[in-house]
């Protein structure tokens, strides 16, 4: 009877246009019902990845596996005295690795919250995992907020993990099988969960600019770490999401731009043997790659901007 209560509030919420409009819960009930096709009442069991599959998906996922393992450790120790589990996944939904209670092990590796299971929206609906991947924001799902009936006794809460170059690459999950899990819980558990994935995303930045100065603008309130790559010839080189998007910057689309322009430094900090070529490079930044504009704000002229470029293979 519960089931059919609950999917009959899921239909009835998703097909209104006022629960749409002001709940993000009723628009991705509305996904699962539309987009994906799923049907709330569904018993079929948690789909999993078999051997293989999982082996091929944690290999690809190397950086991200070795950079989040002490981070899941650290969690395990606070969310598990609450009997949560702590799950690790890719972007699309797979499990990577998991920590979980003794006591509950059983139960989450029946529900499918073990390694090689698929949570994205389109296969399990509403929850935690998927619906945190499908909208790149943390979120909390309570039991009657998850989409398929079979879910309805977890409270998933999950934050995004994003990559060295801005993109989506994974979420941390706590998962609780416990009724006791209320709103203060959950939102300590957010806290720290937050954290963590901010934690995870400074390594996996630090590993990918091994040789570039880190600077740090991260002020504790950004939602993800606020990290910038800086080269020898202070120029921003890479950038975390959370720092694209606070200063409206993406190396990709914009290309290098000197770290003074971008942070307001008064100082060089480019090495001082180094102190032409770094010039060189940061005017032509600030021109976008114009060698005649680089040169009128160098005072010179484009020949001798051709020869000093050459002389510092900057061709």
């Amino acid at each position: 009877m519960a089931r059919s209560r609950h999917a009959e509030r899921i239909f009835e919420v998703a097909g209104s246009a006022a629960a749409l409009a002001a709940s993000r819960i009723a628009a991705s009930w509305r996904r699962s019902l539309v987009n994906h096709r799923l049907d709330p009442v569904d018993t079929r069991a948690p789909e999993r990845l078999d051997a293989a599959a999982l082996r091929g998906a944690r290999e690809a996922a190397g950086p991200l596996l070795a950079a989040a393992a002490p981070f899941l450790d650290r969690l395990h120790v606070i969310a598990g005295q609450a009997g949560c589990a702590v799950l690790l996944t890719d972007a699309d939904g797979v499990v990577l690795d998991q920590r979980s209670p003794a006591a509950e092990a059983t139960v989450f590796e029946r529900w499918g919250l073990w390694s090689g299971g698929r949570w994205s929206e389109a296969v399990e609906g509403t929850n935690g995992i998927g619906t945190c991947l499908a909208e790149g924001r943390a979120v909390t799902i309570r039991p009657d907020e998850h989409f398929l009936s079979r879910n309805t006794a977890m409270t998933c809460i999950d934050t995004p993990l994003f990559g060295p170059e801005g993109e989506l690459v994974g979420a941390l999950d706590t998962s609780s099988c416990r009724s006791d899990c209320d709103a203060a819980l959950s939102g300590l558990i957010a806290a720290v969960l937050a954290d963590a994935a901010r934690g995870v995303e400074r390594d996996l930045f630090r590993a990918r600019y091994p040789a570039e100065r880190i600077v740090v603008c991260d002020n504790g309130a950004a939602a993800g770490a606020m990290l910038l790559a800086v080269d020898a010839d202070d120029l921003v080189v890479g950038a975390t999401r959370a720092a694209r998007r606070a200063f409206s910057f993406d190396p990709a689309r914009d290309g290098p731009r000197p770290a003074g322009d971008l942070l307001g430094w008064t100082t060089d900090a480019a090495a001082p043997d180094n102190a032409e070529r770094a010039m060189l490079r940061r005017a032509l930044a600030r021109a976008g790659g114009d060698r005649s504009a680089a040169a009128r704000a160098l005072g010179i002229g484009r020949a001798t901007l051709y020869r000093r470029m050459k002389r510092h293979g900057l061709g």
